[in-house]
């Protein structure tokens, strides 16, 4: 496949786009007053575009659009996206249950869309569209603050609308764009009850609180005191959100929502490092300067993530990994971004929806990955925090390279599933072992479903243990408790017993990438009821043969591998419906279907189960030995 022309070289770029750390950036969480914010906002005087781009930043984006052919593929896709919105209709307040969320997307991608093609173009046809746009907008009674991140993603879009078309709007548009602004967006948490949003230490603190200081920083002339406000209220409870990235930058709602809440953090700093001329040290988080490499480590070889928690295993355009990319002189951190941007460019338009609506940051963002050393990233690795996930990858050169990735954490998290235990597994350019993903939350709000009786959401639906046909519990906690490196035996274990507490007394299971490219997978659960049932299972994309036996061949494209039961011995492979919707407010997942095994527990309640998983390119190659019998605490200790 042809690569995407290169952009211009990292290091040419970094020092333009960040200006320097003034001093008080070393200092996290930020310790900055009310009073000191203040003093830096009443006298604060900000030329215009003052959000995300300083003045002459447009001729340096001409200029990478008129030199780079990647920038310039970018930038038509923007501009046939912004001539396609010419023709429909601004958007309307519309809700889809108790959210406004779509219709906000929509009028950011817009706003975004639409003003940087004026930008490029000048062509006053794409900002006299935007205006439109915007006055709709502004008509609105409100933004429905009741499910605040609807007010907080059209609070940016108009923000942007305004700063960076302000020159083409006129009067009666300026005001009335000011006015809602502020009305509608930055005062609501100041002055009504629709503030419980800013102590979030989820994806909304980062989503809300950028929002909020975007739209301040564009009326700053209007409200100084609601400016002051803002920002200092963002720079006292985002750490809160922040503290996901600790200790080693992974994100515990999983890729999906790293990619939203983290965007939104980028933006942040970015804006008040253009108009304040500091990040008053939130970039100092701990983690945060290693959470630019998530996606990269959590995306296996098939170009799919490890999408534990609710998100999709899709990889899209990710303006903010280069951000970081260049912030921290890692190209190698955007490995898979070259193929995201060339799936995007080859999409077909879809200007109603809401798309990507952050592409058009590529036009500030983005990097070259040329001369990047991809071998620097850790073929395994392990974050902690609070959902400890473990990767396993053979190689990451290698398109035939196998990746396992096994998740441990608490399904009580933000955005968390009963996924403990559970596993993605890629090998020759295929994904074998898959995650279903989210649940559409308005599916299950219309069907006043709870959270744990949705198939995609419950452990039933997850490549993991289910013993007594009983759920994971809610509330236990479980830690990666090994974890090895060793070339000769790479793998992790995870202590389960916490989420199958009145279940088993012990609950382990290990992964381990053996050198010859096979993945061993073994559970050992002792203080098991007699008799109770167990099941073993893994929810596969792939076609399988012939059930029965203890080997269980899969296909898949031109791909084959194969599962084999190692113990115990005459467990037999049988297959679960995965695809057909089991209750109203379940999706199908069509294509999909669970490989699966049940035993008994015997009358000691131990049980120790272990599968093989072969990849059929390496058929053939000298079989590695299998790890030691139990107990499981394989190897090296962590």
């Amino acid at each position: 496949m042809k690569r995407l022309p290169r952009t211009v070289p990292l290091l040419l770029l970094g020092v333009a786009l960040f200006p320097a750390r003034a001093a008080d950036n070393t200092i996290y969480p930020p310790t900055t007053t009310e009073a000191e914010v203040r003093a830096l906002v009443q006298p604060l005087e900000l030329p215009r575009p003052r959000l995300l781009v300083r003045p002459g930043e447009w001729d340096r984006v001409r200029e990478r659009v008129r030199r780079e052919p990647g920038i310039a593929a970018i930038a038509d896709r923007i501009r046939r996206d912004a001539d396609a919105m010419l023709g429909i209709a601004p958007i309307k307040r519309e809700l889809i249950g108790r959210r406004m969320l779509a219709q906000s997307r929509r009028a950011l991608r817009r706003l975004l869309t639409l003003s940087f093609t004026f930008v490029l173009t000048r062509d006053s046809k794409y900002a006299e569209r935007a205006a439109r746009e915007m006055r709709a907008i502004a008509d609105f009674p409100d933004w429905n603050p009741a499910h605040f991140l609807d007010v907080a993603e059209m609070t940016l879009a108009m923000a942007i609308g305004y700063d960076w078309l302000h020159g083409q709007l006129d009067e009666p548009t300026r005001a009335a764009v000011r006015a809602t602004i502020l009305t509608k967006g930055v005062r609501v948490p100041l002055d009504t009850q629709h503030n419980r949003w800013t102590v979030n230490a989820s994806n909304w603190g980062q989503v809300c609180h950028a929002g909020m200081v975007a739209g301040a920083l564009a009326v700053l002339e209007d409200d100084r005191e609601a400016a002051t406000l803002t920002i200092h209220r963002a720079l006292a409870n985002v750490p809160r959100a922040m503290a996901a990235f600790a200790p080693k930058g992974s994100y515990p709602e999983g890729p999906g929502y790293w990619s939203y809440g983290t965007t939104f953090n980028v933006i942040l700093i970015a804006l008040l490092e253009n108009a304040l001329g500091r990040s008053f040290g939130l970039d100092q988080a701990p983690g945060f300067d290693q959470t630019g490499a998530f996606l990269a480590l959590a995306t296996g070889p098939s170009g799919l993530t490890f999408n534990f928690a609710d998100g999709s295993s899709g990889r899209w355009v990710e303006p903010a990994v280069h951000w970081f990319a260049a912030r921290y002189r890692r190209p190698e951190w955007l490995l898979g971004e070259a193929a995201a941007v060339r799936r995007e460019l080859a999409a077909p338009g879809n200007a109603a929806s809401p798309g990507n609506r952050f592409l058009p940051f590529m036009l500030l963002w983005a990097q070259d990955d040329t001369g990047a050393d991809y071998t620097r990233l850790p073929l395994h690795w392990t974050g902690d925090g609070a959902a400890p996930i473990a990767l396993h990858r053979s190689s990451w050169t290698d398109p035939n390279a196998v990746f396992v990735g096994l998740k441990a954490g608490s399904p009580s998290g933000p955005h968390g599933q009963m996924d403990i235990g559970s596993f993605v597994l890629d090998a020759d350019g295929q994904r074998w072992a898959v995650d279903l993903g989210a649940e559409d939350y308005q599916l299950v709000e219309d069907h006043k479903a709870t959270r744990w009786v949705v198939f995609r959401q419950n452990s039933f639906g997850h490549n993991t243990l289910v013993i007594g046909d009983a759920l994971q519990v809610v509330t236990g906690r479980s830690h990666i408790v090994r974890f090895s490196t060793d070339p000769a035996f790479p793998h992790s274990v995870v202590d389960m017993s916490p989420v199958y507490a009145g279940q088993a007394a012990t609950v382990h299971r290990g992964i381990a990438l053996l050198p010859d490219g096979r993945v061993f997978v073994r559970d050992h659960l002792a203080g098991l009821k007699p008799g109770v049932a167990v099941r073993w299972g893994m929810v596969t994309t792939a076609r399988p043969g012939e059930v029965g036996s203890d080997s269980l061949e899969l296909h898949q494209h031109k791909a084959t591998a194969r599962l084999r039961i190692h113990e115990p011995a005459g467990a037999v492979w049988a297959l679960v419906d995965t695809a057909k919707s089991r209750n109203p407010w379940d999706s199908p997942n069509p294509g999909t279907v669970m490989a699966a095994f049940t035993v008994q527990a015997p009358a000691s309640g131990t049980l120790d189960l272990g599968v093989v998983f072969s990849p059929g390119s390496r058929d053939g190659v000298t079989a590695s030995p299998l790890p030691p019998e139990p107990p499981l605490y394989w190897s090296s200790p962590r």
